[in-house]
């Protein structure tokens, strides 16, 4: 899979995983230590983040980090 095309898979089921805990973008961010553009750009599959933003992430929605990226 091409990056482009995975990173936006990637950032959209980040923002249902964040949608289903019921968290805006705005709290989901305060609560991993973010800025609010920082988020809306991941769950636009505009940023690669590294291995410790997705753990923070993960960590902030309860699911290992394999469950954000092995999600096909």
């Amino acid at each position: 899979m091409q990056k482009d095309i995975y990173l936006k898979k990637l950032g959209e089921h980040i923002s249902r995983l964040r949608e289903l805990k019921g968290f805006t973008q705005a709290d989901f961010a305060r609560y991993c230590d973010k800025d609010a553009q920082s988020i809306n750009r991941l769950e636009k599959g505009r940023i690669n983040p590294s291995i410790y933003y997705l753990y923070q992430i993960s960590t902030e929605l309860g699911v290992a980090v394999k469950e954000l990226v092995d999600f096909e």
